[in-house]
C-alpha cells in the first residue's frame, strides 16, 4: 500500500503541474494571439516587443519566425518546426510519468492482493477454515490494494488522455497562427 500512496501523490503532483502549465492563456496569451491575428505589415517591432513582454510558447515561436524573416519562407518554416518540436516537448513534460502511473498502479495493486492472499492462505494451512469471518476479512484486505491501484490509475489515465489532447490542440492552434503570420509577412514582402 505504501508504494501506491507514493505513486498516487506523484501522479497528483504531475496532474496539478500540467494543469497549471497547459492553461490556454499561458501557452497562447490572448494579447499575443490577437496581435498575430491582426498583424499588419510594418508593425513587426511592436509584435516582437509584445512577444518579449509576454513570454510563452507562442511568443517564442513568433520570435523565431521574426528572427528568420531574412531567409526564404521554406527555411523559416523549417526553423519554426524545429523550435516547435522543442516547445511541444516542454508542454508534454511529465505526461510520461502519468503514463507510467497508469500502467504501474493496477499492477502494484495486484501485487498487494496476491501478497495478501499468499499470507492469508499460509496462515489458513496452520489453523484451518474454522472462522469464515476471518477468511472473508483477509480476502477483503487483500483486495483493498487492487481497489487502491485502480483508484489511482483511473484519474491518472483520464488526466493523461486530457493533457495529451490539449497539447495536440495547442500545437495545432500555434501552427495555424504561425502559418498565418508567415503568409502575411511574405506576401507583404513580395508586394514591396
Amino acid at each position: 500500500m505504501v508504494p501506491l500512496v507514493f505513486i498516487s501523490v506523484l501522479g497528483l503532483g504531475f496532474i496539478i503541474d500540467r494543469g497549471l502549465a497547459l492553461r490556454w492563456g499561458k501557452v497562447i496569451p490572448p494579447d499575443v494571439e490577437d496581435a498575430v491575428e491582426n498583424w499588419q505589415p510594418g508593425r513587426l517591432t511592436q509584435l516582437q516587443k509584445l512577444c518579449r513582454e509576454q513570454p510563452s510558447t507562442l511568443s517564442r515561436l513568433i520570435l523565431v519566425a521574426t528572427d528568420h524573416l531574412s531567409r526564404s519562407r521554406e527555411e523559416n518554416v523549417d526553423s519554426i518546426q524545429t523550435h516547435a518540436r522543442h516547445e511541444v516537448l516542454k508542454l508534454e513534460r511529465g505526461l510520461v510519468v502519468l503514463e507510467i502511473v497508469v500502467g504501474i498502479a493496477p499492477l502494484l495493486g495486484l501485487v498487494g492482493a496476491i501478497h495478501g492472499l499468499i499470507g492469508l492462505f499460509a496462515n489458513l494451512g496452520d489453523v484451518g477454515v474454522t472462522d469464515h469471518a476471518q477468511l472473508a476479512k483477509g480476502i477483503s484486505e487483500a483486495l483493498n490494494t487492487t481497489l487502491m491501484g485502480l483508484l489511482v490509475a483511473i484519474p491518472s489515465l483520464t488526466a493523461w488522455s486530457y493533457f495529451n489532447k490539449k497539447v495536440e490542440t495547442l500545437a495545432v492552434e500555434m501552427e495555424t497562427l504561425c502559418d498565418k503570420f508567415l503568409r502575411r509577412q511574405y506576401q507583404a514582402a513580395r508586394k514591396n
